[in-house]
């Protein structure tokens, strides 16, 4: 009788160990980042959105900063800084460090500037040369994003990301 009652006692503890360090803010940050880097099917049919919208890219352009994207995703590396917990609100604090694309994009712009007369026959052109730099980008860079939360019901939930954070992420911010 007593092993059973300790064995009971056991599993509630374990039970309700796991649950609550699985309810945590940081953990709820912790299991958004892994979506991109495991490139989850929600972080993948996001980034579809996003990229079948953009105008300024032909399909194979799509293809190739998608491409671009998934690589930057699987490659991301993150640090939790800070956790700051007010009842029913939080903070998490997180330094990314992701693939630089925003210093070829600006090269590209600078190049384009001085040269616009090597993309005047062809509109894609320049989209191309875009990705031909991004695509030799290996310095990376590092940021830092808040992510907000709230529990509700006993449930920690995160805000939605705002848009310079979600560029830091792809590694196109601009400071």
């Amino acid at each position: 009788m007593k092993k059973i009652f300790l064995t009971i006692i056991l599993f509630l503890v374990t039970i309700t160990g796991c649950t609550t360090t699985t309810n945590t803010p940081t953990k709820r940050v912790e299991d958004f980042m892994s979506k991109y880097q495991a490139l989850d099917s929600d972080v993948l049919s996001q980034l579809d959105r996003v990229v079948s919208n953009e105008a300024t890219m032909g399909d194979d352009q799509k293809k190739e900063y998608t491409s671009l994207m998934k690589k930057q995703y699987q490659n991301l590396s993150y640090k939790i800084k800070d956790e700051k917990i007010e009842e029913d609100t939080a903070t998490v604090t997180v330094e990314v460090e992701v693939y630089d694309y925003r210093s070829a994009l600006n090269n590209a712009e600078t190049y384009y500037a001085s040269n616009k007369d090597k993309f005047t026959d062809d509109k894609d052109k320049y989209m191309d040369y875009k990705i031909t730099e991004m695509k030799k980008v290996t310095d990376r860079k590092k940021y830092e994003l808040i992510f907000t939360l709230f529990r509700e019901n006993d449930e920690w939930s995160m805000d939605d990301i705002t848009d310079s954070d979600r560029q830091k992420l792809h590694g196109v911010y601009q400071d």
